[in-house]
């Protein structure tokens, strides 16, 4: 008997859902609790309804998956004939998701491997993809799993937020780094770094963190083969202006995303957002 196995991530790869359906992949979804009502990433809040409770000051919060809602996920793979299942997710630094999927996997019907990645956005998007196309190819579950592993830790992201208020008060930055990165008014540059949100760089106006953002970018990508991702919230046309000077300077660019973020880390970020993930092939 052949083996099948399936590919499950998390709502916050945000990858697009044609190429979900393509290459196989589950999104499991996280939810975002506004005000008194729990709303499923994806499906029930639209990034600009969380852009407008956000700019009203209204409680936004953000919560896992629950272990029962990933015990149905891997229980539908199975009847759809999977026999083994990698489940790949955001970083268990940021969020409980991973430990929900662990706790799901001991009952599953089917043997599941849980991968902490480190990763968020398309960083964790672009592991998905990896372990899909190796299992779409007959690969094993160690084979998949080797090929996420290997691109998260050739994969990069980085951050410009408006301000650090609001990863300060989800508590996905510390107090004393959000207080820093907001003396004398400058704005902050951040990596993904361990598993962490991290302030990288202070700078004095948003139009010069931008542009640094670009410097950076085209500095970690290099000449080797890389596909990049640029991700915004309420900032379009900041996010295309930035993806077209970023096509001008990396010459070994493969794939260039643009999307805007979901709302799970919209909640975190706040309106403003430019982030630039880089990972290599």
């Amino acid at each position: 008997m052949s083996r099948h196995v399936a590919i499950v991530t998390d709502s916050t790869a945000y990858l697009p859902h044609r190429t979900m359906e393509r290459h196989g992949i589950t999104a499991v979804p996280l939810t975002v609790v506004l005000g008194d009502r729990a709303l499923e990433e994806g499906t029930e809040i639209s990034t600009r309804s969380l852009a407008q409770a956000l700019q009203k000051r209204r409680p936004v919060t953000t919560s896992r998956p629950s272990p029962q809602l990933f015990a149905e996920t891997y229980r539908k793979a199975a009847e759809a004939g999977a026999t083994d299942i990698v489940s790949l997710h955001l970083s268990a630094e940021l969020s409980g998701t991973y430990d929900a999927a662990v706790l799901a996997a001991r009952e599953a019907p089917v043997p599941v491997r849980v991968v902490d990645t480190g990763m968020i956005a398309m960083a964790l998007g672009f592991c998905a993809l990896a372990a899909a196309e190796v299992a779409q190819s007959g690969g094993t579950v160690d084979e998949a799993v080797t090929a996420a592993e290997k691109r998260a830790s050739g994969t990069s992201a980085f951050f410009y937020v408006d301000t650090l208020d609001y990863l300060r008060r989800g508590g996905r930055i510390g107090t004393a780094q959000a207080f820093f990165g907001s003396a004398l008014a400058v704005k902050p540059l951040l990596q993904l770094d361990g598993g962490r949100i991290e302030l990288l760089e202070k700078v004095r106006t948003a139009s010069k963190a931008i542009a640094r953002l670009e410097e950076i970018v085209a500095d970690r990508a290099g000449d080797a083969p890389v596909d990049i991702a640029v991700h915004h919230l309420s900032a379009a046309d900041r996010a295309s202006a930035l993806a077209d000077r970023v096509r001008g300077r990396v010459p070994g660019l493969a794939d260039l995303h643009v999307s805007e973020v979901g709302a799970v880390i919209g909640a975190h970020t706040g309106p403003g957002l430019l982030g630039v993930v880089v990972s290599a092939r």
